[in-house]
């Protein structure tokens, strides 16, 4: 290894082999975060717009001020620090299923590592999501039965490409109805989609939730050239 590249870790998991690995991009001249599972690219610093506006867009959605905010997925960490950018997030909770991730930032090894930790009100907790949306506690360990004013999801590649075949069930009605049961009134649901926006997704959503919409943004791409683009949905429950 040398400045070029580096292998910053390497875990067995239930799920495969997680790797966080940085790289010097010569054309860019930058270094690159790479997250692999196996021998896929789960995510890249290079390509994070969509995340960033995962939160942006939700978090928009809502009124007032004093949010408290779920974010599944800790990844980079982009998401959970765009949320925490909006000045009217009081908490945030961070649920991650592999404590190897968590690890990475508790050790300060990735750029946003520090002002997540850093952070008094953003807190990491770890778990299954998906577990913990279809259950009565919910995301809180310290606070079973907490609502919250937003959830924010980006774990699967999109509601049809799950990493695990066990999350299928939360993008049906009846999983999305129990992971409302963790919001407030008005509470908004976001999620990030590797694929172009799914109508017939789109027409699950509105089985649970009064609005939706499917923003597709899109974002430059210094290899291809071009842009290329992902998918957030936003989906906010009646306020009564």
């Amino acid at each position: 290894m040398g400045a070029r590249f580096e292998e910053i870790d390497w875990q067995e998991t239930p799920i495969g082999a997680i790797s966080l690995r940085r790289r010097r991009d010569p054309l860019l001249g930058v270094d690159v975060y790479e997250v692999k599972l196996d021998d896929e690219y789960l995510m890249s610093s290079l390509f994070t717009v969509a995340e960033e506006e995962l939160a942006r867009l939700g978090l928009a959605e809502l009124p007032g001020t004093g949010f408290d905010v779920v974010v599944g997925g800790l990844g980079l960490g982009c998401t959970a620090r765009a949320a925490l950018d909006d000045p009217r997030v009081r908490s945030s909770i961070v649920v991650e299923g592999l404590p190897e991730v968590v690890d990475w930032h508790q050790r300060g090894l990735l750029p946003l590592s520090e002002s997540l930790t850093g952070d008094p009100r953003n807190r990491f907790v770890r778990g299954d999501f998906f577990a913990m949306a279809a259950s009565v506690p919910g995301f809180d360990p310290a606070a079973p039965g907490r609502r919250f004013h937003a959830v924010l999801l980006d774990i699967d590649h999109s509601p049809r490409h799950v990493l695990d075949s066990g999350h299928a069930d939360f993008y049906t009605p009846a999983g999305l109805r129990r992971l409302a049961a963790h919001l407030h009134p008005g509470g908004v649901f976001a999620l990030w989609s590797d694929d172009p926006p799914e109508a017939e997704f789109t027409a699950v959503l509105a089985e649970v939730f009064e609005t939706v919409e499917a923003h597709t943004v899109t974002f430059d791409n210094p290899y291809g050239g071009g842009k290329s683009a992902n998918t957030v949905y936003v989906s906010r429950l009646a306020a009564r």
